[in-house]
């Protein structure tokens, strides 16, 4: 689906409604689930990152992003069957998503994942590309690792545990129970100014965000139980 520059979409107006979308979405989160947050300090002070967590329901991206101070904009990668409905899709425009196609290798969306880092803002990116179920990360996509090695950006991992049983995958309800956040220590990719990127260090990245998500998933579920 087509989607214009995510970065020149987000207006003044759009951003104080971030914030304020932010700010509800955290009272409710806490509220619902007594999010916790661990090694919130993890994340970099500032500056454009990727946070990868680990997906188990349509709650995580909500969860994830109230683990990131409200104040700052916080891009999301979202599956573009979310733009079908125009108005919703100028609505996600304005809020500074970007639309990926999960059924096909998508290079416009990894532009424009790229183009929203290089504006000098966090990008939540799901590195498994859809819900998944049960306690391993099996396999992850190669896209967070480009990302960040293209633009010489930290990717985050999280481990999320809790709201598989809250809203499981084909649940329409939401089940109020604990939800763990584990956030470790940010993946410094190694890539120097100039430097093209190659596929090795991408496999290499690749394997080493799997391993990072999984052990925060594994201190998340610890945690919660």
């Amino acid at each position: 689906m087509g989607q214009r520059d995510v970065v020149d979409t987000m207006t003044p107006l759009s951003r104080v409604v971030h914030v304020v979308i932010r700010v509800v979405v955290l009272v409710l989160c806490r509220l619902l689930f007594r999010l916790e947050v661990r090694n919130g300090d993890r994340l970099p002070p500032g500056g454009p990152y990727i946070l990868a967590p680990v997906h188990r329901s349509n709650l995580d991206a909500f969860v994830a992003v109230s683990a990131v101070a409200p104040r700052v904009i916080v891009r999301t990668v979202a599956k573009d069957s979310l733009w079908r409905n125009a108005r919703f899709g100028r609505f996600l425009d304005k809020m500074g998503s970007v639309a990926v196609d999960r059924e096909r290798p998508d290079r416009a969306a990894l532009r424009r994942a790229e183009n929203a880092l290089s504006h000098g803002e966090p990008l939540l990116l799901f590195p498994e590309g859809t819900r998944k179920s049960g306690p391993t990360v099996e396999t992850i996509l190669e896209g967070p690792a480009w990302l960040a090695l293209r633009e010489r950006v930290p990717v985050v991992p999280m481990g999320i545990w809790g709201t598989e049983k809250a809203m499981p995958k084909g649940s329409k309800l939401i089940r109020p129970t604990k939800v763990v956040v584990e956030i470790g220590e940010p993946i410094i990719p190694d890539s120097p100014p100039g430097s093209r990127v190659r596929q090795a260090n991408v496999v290499e990245l690749t394997e080493e965000i799997r391993a990072a998500v999984q052990k925060q998933y594994d201190r998340a579920q610890i945690r919660r139980r």
